[in-house]
């Protein structure tokens, strides 16, 4: 018997903490992926086919018999697949695009094993307060923006940008919990018994 529930097809710290918190024991296990997006290709189907291909490399790579987890996270404003920020400027633009208005952060979740595979889709509203320029790049000098999707994290000082959140908190920081919890079921891995 293994002493891991699960195997995180993912180098990311906020989605390893997420699954720690449901006291889940992970092996980390990140996959290299093409992330582009594919022509005609609309947000949500993009962050469940990279969810899908990440689990699938990372059981195909790994050589685990656990269950493998892949998950991609975006931000959608205006039809409009919001990525990493590639510079300071790139990320000033995605922040005031963002400042005053409601965009979609959604995420693809997908499990599976060598039997398997199962996926959700989570898709949360967030609204920006209005932000200025200044505040962006006081932002962008604390480091925290560059490697999150739309630029910000709202679990670190992003927050303040943040008047609302409708849906899933923990989706925005990287993890749906309630759907990933969901999942896991489908591989006898029960969060809290009943």
């Amino acid at each position: 018997m293994s002493a891991f529930d699960l195997c995180l097809a993912s180098a990311s710290p906020r989605r390893m903490a997420l699954l720690q918190q449901l006291g889940l024991q992970c092996l980390q296990y990140p996959v290299d992926l093409d992330e582009s997006v594919l022509p005609h290709e609309s947000a949500e189907q993009y962050v469940l086919r990279l969810a899908r291909e990440k689990a699938q490399a990372g059981l195909t790579q790994s050589g685990t018999h656990l269950p493998v987890l892949g998950s991609d996270t975006c931000v959608v404003f205006d039809q409009q697949i919001l990525g990493k920020p590639v510079d300071e400027e790139d990320a000033l633009r995605m922040l005031m695009m963002l400042s005053g208005q409601t965009h979609q952060v959604m995420t693809g979740v997908a499990v599976c094993d060598q039997e398997q595979i199962h996926s959700v889709l989570s898709i949360t509203e967030v609204t920006f307060r209005q932000v200025t320029p200044s505040e962006c790049r006081q932002y962008w000098k604390t480091g925290e923006p560059a490697d999150k999707a739309g630029g910000y994290a709202i679990q670190g000082l992003a927050a303040v940008f943040v008047q609302s959140v409708a849906g899933s908190y923990s989706n925005v920081v990287g993890l749906p919990l309630y759907e990933t919890a969901e999942l896991l079921k489908n591989y006898n891995i029960q969060i809290l018994d009943a």
